[in-house]
């Protein structure tokens, strides 16, 4: 089995990791909500990025309602064992 050469000192050790620190995040205002968003990305509240709209963003009040309604129009398991039951 392959050893190595030589030892590792603790300067060649503290140059190599001196990489590994990590790096400040930009925080840039959206030219169109005022909303903080890095830099050359779309902007995570309304969308936009360059002056113009390039994601389709959902109201999240809408999707809380869609999301809910769907959920008590769905028959339960408990409903769907008691029907099969009774008909045998």
């Amino acid at each position: 089995m392959a050893l190595p050469g030589h030892r590792r000192t603790s300067s060649h050790k503290r140059r190599r990791a001196s990489h590994f620190a990590l790096k400040k995040v930009t925080l840039a205002a959206c030219p169109k909500c005022k909303q903080p968003k890095l830099q050359h990305n779309a902007c995570n509240n309304c969308g936009s990025y360059s002056g113009r709209q390039v994601l389709k963003l959902d109201n999240p009040l809408e999707k809380k309602t869609t999301k809910t309604t769907t959920k008590s129009t769905k028959p339960t398991k408990a409903s769907k064992t008691t029907a099969s039951k009774k008909k045998k």
